[in-house]
């Protein structure tokens, strides 16, 4: 008998734990009848790359800083904001496309329009792919992600796959920018991964970083909000490096 892998659905630790270096991921979906849920997480390989924690602004927004300042080498695609809230929509993307899709919106444009302004990150051979998602709070809750990823290895075309879902209560959707480890980076190949989601945002934030290699881990953050308005509910943050 075949199997239709188009529902194929496994838990966050089944998703992440084989993997030693899945890069940056996000994860969105719908956690219960009244809560929806993103989580956001870093990793990385160099000392500059480690170098990061996240911290919040007065306004609820998240940003990458350095842990240590004085070893900062270069900012260029460590440093940025993953999460910004925009009306009833909250952004969150594993670069700085998280201003772009927002400074979009306040111009109207869709979140897959304001995104065609931006392309795969300048890091060859990598050629890292920018992930992004979108929750919608405005006429009940829906969601969206992106990949943004080269067309070739050499990096001369960028290829951009935007996914709307429907939300199923207990499923949620999970986008990382590498396959594996390697050089270069194996760039995230396929839809976003359905991944099971149960239990309350510390269930969620837990198995998602014990499931990281503890080498490589720097920094996750989770958050839930009321289907019914969008407010924020309970938000976690991990710092392998504690500011």
């Amino acid at each position: 008998m075949s199997v239709n892998l188009t529902y194929d659905t496994h838990t966050l630790r089944e998703r992440i734990a084989p993997n030693p270096y899945p890069g940056r991921g996000i994860v969105i979906g719908k956690l219960d009848e009244e809560h929806a849920i993103f989580a956001y997480f870093i990793m990385g390989r160099s000392e500059n790359s480690r170098n990061r924690v996240f911290v919040k602004d007065g306004e609820g927004n998240i940003f990458t800083e350095p842990y240590d300042a004085s070893r900062v080498k270069d900012p260029s695609l460590i440093i940025y904001a993953p999460v910004r809230a925009y009306g009833s929509d909250v952004v969150v993307t594993n670069g700085d496309q998280t201003d772009t899709v927002v400074e979009g919106l306040k111009k109207g444009l869709s979140f897959s329009v304001a995104l065609t302004a931006r392309e795969f990150e300048p890091d060859a051979p990598n050629l890292t792919p920018r992930i992004s998602g979108i929750l919608h709070f405005a006429d009940g809750f829906t969601y969206e992600m992106s990949i943004l990823k080269s067309a070739d290895p050499e990096g001369s075309a960028c290829n951009r796959f935007t996914y709307a879902y429907a939300p199923l209560t207990g499923l949620g959707h999970f986008i990382h920018t590498y396959m594996g480890d390697g050089n270069p980076l194996p760039t995230f190949a396929g839809e976003p991964e359905r991944v099971s989601l149960s239990g309350d945002i510390d269930t969620v934030a837990n198995e998602i970083w014990e499931s990281l290699d503890e080498d490589n881990k720097i920094s996750l953050a989770v958050r839930t909000y009321k289907i019914s308005d969008g407010s924020l509910v309970a938000e976690r943050l991990f710092n392998k490096y504690v500011k």
